[in-house]
């Protein structure tokens, strides 16, 4: 089954799936800046683009590139910043 999401107003969107007991989802950003909560924790990868990241417990902006990945613990929150159209993955781990 696919779930489709749209979130801030519709600048990121995606499609979340379950395959063998994982969760997943895959989407695009638009341009802007954005604050993500999470339930669980994920492993956020850079498919195409590029990301400015501010993790929860981190001072500095790091930023993430196509095929590069990082992680958020659940119950937290990380900021975004997207300066071109960038795609990405997320594994609900």
């Amino acid at each position: 089954m696919l779930n489709v999401n749209e979130y801030f107003e519709g600048q990121v969107k995606s499609i979340g799936f379950e395959a063998q007991g994982d969760r997943t989802s895959v989407g695009v950003m638009a341009a802007g800046e954005y604050t993500f909560g999470t339930a669980a924790p994920e492993r956020m990868t850079v498919v195409k683009g590029s990301m400015d990241v501010k993790r929860p417990g981190h001072v500095e902006w790091e930023t993430f590139n196509a095929g590069d990945d990082f992680e958020v613990p659940g119950d937290s929150s990380f900021e975004v910043k997207i300066t071109s159209s960038t795609a990405y993955l997320c594994d609900y781990l």
